[in-house]
């Protein structure tokens, strides 16, 4: 099983947030086939909107993406991947659907992972066109022979219209599962650190309480790794997340 160093079990103060290890899918692990086509370089874009960008981060080396890349790196024992972060903040599924489909015109990739769905699940819209534009999106990477992964909105305490934003996590799963794309739900993970410890979970996320820290991208960051990699035993991950 994959062991992450610097893990502890304590409780976590309204300044501190600790992060326990999970799967955000068991669908994925599939991908791990990705990792084992011989030593060549591997290329994956993570594309999305503020959550891939970074923001909430102190830097860019403390994004999902970047995080993700070192962790990969370590437990691939060094292979080399090109980690492309695309994240524009503010887009919605429209926008970044049209840059992806670019992109995989534009050049290769092993992997995709395709963050979408918060700032449409936040402004409203219609839930037909969404689910329609996570289909495209889908349709997109398969014709480009491409592997793909959904990354879904994250939780947030202050989110308005629950029942709403719901809808749309939920149209993101219906949708891929009807097409066998896995989905990496970090809307299922944050509500879950959540409900382990409201006060550290404020921790994961940064000033405006909206955006993650970047103790929330690394335990993010951390949890993509697991998914992707699988259940390989070789696989020790190093990630202390304070």
């Amino acid at each position: 099983m994959l062991a992450f160093a610097g893990l502890q079990s304590r409780q976590a103060s309204a300044s501190e947030f600790i992060c326990k290890p999970s799967t955000l899918t068991r669908d994925a692990t599939n991908l791990a086939s990705t990792w084992n086509k011989g030593s060549a370089p591997l290329r994956i874009l993570a594309i999305g909107s503020s959550s891939t960008e970074g923001i909430g981060a102190s830097g860019k080396d403390k994004t999902y993406p970047a995080r993700l890349g070192t962790l990969l790196r370590e437990g691939l024992s060094g292979r080399s991947i090109e980690m492309v972060n695309a994240g524009i903040g503010g887009e919605t599924a429209p926008q970044t659907l049209s840059r992806l489909k670019v992109a995989l015109a534009d050049g290769h990739y092993d992997l995709v992972i395709w963050q979408v769905g918060t700032n449409d699940a936040v402004t409203g819209g219609d839930l037909a066109t969404f689910r329609q534009l996570v289909a495209d999106g889908i349709a997109a990477a398969r014709q480009a022979r491409t592997r793909l992964v959904i990354l879904d909105p994250q939780f947030y305490p202050g989110i308005k219209e629950t029942a709403r934003y719901r809808t749309y996590v939920d149209a993101i799963s219906e949708v891929a599962r009807a097409q066998a794309v896995p989905v990496l739900s970090r809307y299922q993970a944050m509500l879950g650190w959540y409900r382990q410890d409201e006060a550290g979970f404020m921790a994961a996320l940064a000033g405006d309480r909206f955006h993650m820290s970047d103790a929330g991208y690394a335990c993010l960051a951390q949890d993509i790794a697991r998914s992707l990699l699988g259940d390989k035993p070789t696989v020790t991950l190093a990630a202390s997340v304070r």
